[in-house]
């Protein structure tokens, strides 16, 4: 496979699905697996979970995983001239309205991590998704899970 400081011009299946293995341990949470809540998806076990992140994932460029990657590593809203690497002072010149909408059992994003932001956020309110799809939460799957973004959206489009 030919790579040019890290770009792929033909996809790496066998990093796809590792990469799809992983993703799949840590886009629902625990309780998902337990309750099988995949059944939902019109999944009957654990390694259907696998096969539809497999096949979801090989579908995709690896490019693109991989600069998604690069932004949940380098995004930061402080790292420019007017805040210098201020995150407080990043978070504080946010003078939008907003409801920070997490969900409550994400394993990539915690909750904690939202607390401490939104604390500086003089506009905003933490309301994490009371679900158990864990990361998935806020993809469009799970009906209550979207009932839940939509009423908090119709709260800061009135």
């Amino acid at each position: 496979m030919p790579r040019n400081d890290g770009w792929c011009d033909t996809p790496p299946v066998k990093g796809l699905i590792a990469f799809a293995r992983v993703y799949a341990g840590w886009v629902y949470s625990q309780d998902f697996y337990r309750e099988r809540e995949y059944r939902k998806m019109g999944l009957a076990s654990i390694d259907d979970v696998l096969r539809f992140s497999e096949a979801r994932y090989r579908s995709r460029d690896a490019n693109d995983l991989l600069a998604m990657l690069w932004t949940w590593q380098h995004a930061d809203i402080s790292a420019n001239a007017t805040c210098n690497g201020d995150l407080t002072k990043a978070l504080a010149a946010i003078r939008a309205r907003a409801i920070v909408m997490p969900s409550a059992t994400d394993l990539y994003f915690r909750v904690r991590d939202n607390e401490l932001e939104v604390a500086r956020m003089p506009n905003a309110v933490l309301r994490p998704i009371p679900s158990i799809w864990g990361h998935a939460a806020g993809r469009g799957t799970n009906p209550p899970d979207n009932q839940f973004i939509d009423a908090a959206l119709q709260e800061l489009i009135v």
